[in-house]
């Protein structure tokens, strides 16, 4: 028998998922392609085709979506508008990234429940914990949108909850930088990245992850997160396979 008639699969072990069950944190940002505002519908059908790829590897999945590509809570604040009023503006922003995510996500042929936490049944579900949860064993991408539902709370704050509440094993967090780093790689060019780092540090060194509620729901249930850049393809695959990537929020 020669080489070339040896079925590869005996030569390569097939690759599993670490992870049965994930929240993908997408910041509004992650869906603006080459844009500087609005929703750039080629980069959904990108994030799309990693979706796929993923359930296709049998891992359930969950998104929380932001909406700083349309509307920023905190910018509306800054210039004077009541905080509460202008963070049910970027709630809403956050419906409008989800209805565009979903349609990508189906004419990608994904399986897909928009779930938002603010009542617009014309366009999502309301969030009802049980049945999210029936969705995602069914093998549905569940995009979570709105947040919470409530004003003062960010979307990484809502990525932990709901993480929580649905169970996931590990929050995928969604950046335009390869990690978490010593400063803001994209102003001091010296700062180094992270392989590991414990809650802890993340909230005595100051560093911008994730505000410091989310980062302490996680810390006190023992929930991972690995920050990671979207940028690069794959990388969603390699965090789901347990392959080095990012940095790991522990």
């Amino acid at each position: 028998m020669s080489w070339a008639n040896i079925n590869i699969s005996l030569v390569m072990p097939e690759l599993k998922p670490v992870y049965k069950r994930i929240l993908l944190k997408l910041s509004g940002e992650s869906l603006l392609g080459k844009s500087s505002y609005g929703i750039d519908l080629e980069t959904a059908k990108s994030i799309a085709r990693e979706m796929k790829e993923i359930t296709g590897l049998g891992v359930q999945v969950a998104i929380m979506i932001g909406g700083g590509n349309i509307f920023r809570g905190v910018s509306g604040t800054a210039a004077g508008m009541d905080r509460a009023s202008a963070d049910y503006m970027g709630l809403l922003a956050t419906i409008m990234n989800g209805i565009a995510l979903q349609d990508a996500l189906e004419k990608g042929g994904v399986f897909t429940r928009h779930v938002s936490a603010i009542e617009i049944k014309a366009v999502a579900e309301p969030f009802v914990r049980r049945r999210v949860i029936r969705h995602l064993d069914k093998g549905r991408v569940v995009i979570f949108s709105a947040g919470i539902g409530s004003p003062y709370f960010t979307t990484d704050t809502a990525a932990a909850l709901r993480a929580l509440e649905i169970k996931a094993q590990v929050i995928l967090k969604a950046t335009k930088v390869n990690g978490v780093y010593t400063a803001d790689p994209m102003v001091n060019k010296t700062a180094k990245i992270f392989s590991t780092i414990k809650y802890l540090d993340v909230i005595k060194k100051g560093l911008k992850v994730m505000d410091t509620t989310a980062i302490s729901l996680c810390k006190d249930n023992e929930l991972p997160i690995i920050v990671f850049n979207l940028k690069k393809k794959g990388n969603i695959k390699k965090a789901v396979l347990g392959q080095k990537v990012g940095t790991k929020i522990y």
